[in-house]
């Protein structure tokens, strides 16, 4: 638990190639599989109080056990987080993830608690925010919002790496809204 905010429950890494990202984790760490969306449907972004059209990035959602990996690839050069990370840092580990059923409660106590926000939006109902880098070396934390809607796909994601033999390793995977 991150000083009560909840459970990291996904850990977020920034790839160049989401497509050769994918294949490595699923062939060699035998993790998958991957639930693909080639484009984010975000409804709203802002990157330090700024707001912004068309952030281009993809994602791929599996589990490691509870654990939920998300591979991003940003296709574009709007501001963000994930940008400022690859051109520091290459590929890696960018930020880890807590989904709070009370959002609004833990995005206020992580504000009280000195955490500065920089990175926000929403997705259909699901609000996001990334701290700025809250554990050194540009690795952020990022809340999401656990709303009702999302527990199906979480859940389905998280069922089918328990029962992954390898086959089909990479799946559509889209937001319900």
């Amino acid at each position: 638990m991150i000083a009560g905010y909840g459970p990291i429950r996904q850990l977020g890494y920034v790839v160049r190639d989401l497509e050769a990202a994918m294949a490595v984790w699923a062939e060699r760490l035998r993790i998958g599989p991957w639930f693909h969306n080639p484009r984010l449907p975000l409804d709203e972004y802002r990157f330090r109080g700024v707001a912004y059209d068309g952030l281009d990035m993809g994602y791929a959602l599996a589990n490691s056990g509870d654990m939920q990996i998300e591979l991003i690839q940003q296709r574009c050069d709007t501001p963000s987080l994930y940008r400022e990370f690859l051109d520091r840092h290459g590929e890696g580990l960018q930020h880890v993830c807590v989904w709070p059923e009370d959002y609004d409660a833990v995005h206020a106590r992580a504000c009280a608690n000195g955490l500065v926000p920089v990175q926000q939006g929403r997705v259909a109902a699901i609000r996001f925010t990334y701290f700025e880098d809250v554990a050194g070396g540009d690795t952020s934390l990022e809340m999401s919002e656990m709303a009702p809607m999302r527990r199906p796909g979480i859940e389905r994601i998280r069922a089918a790496a328990q029962q992954w033999d390898g086959r089909d390793p990479v799946r559509p995977y889209a937001i319900r809204r």
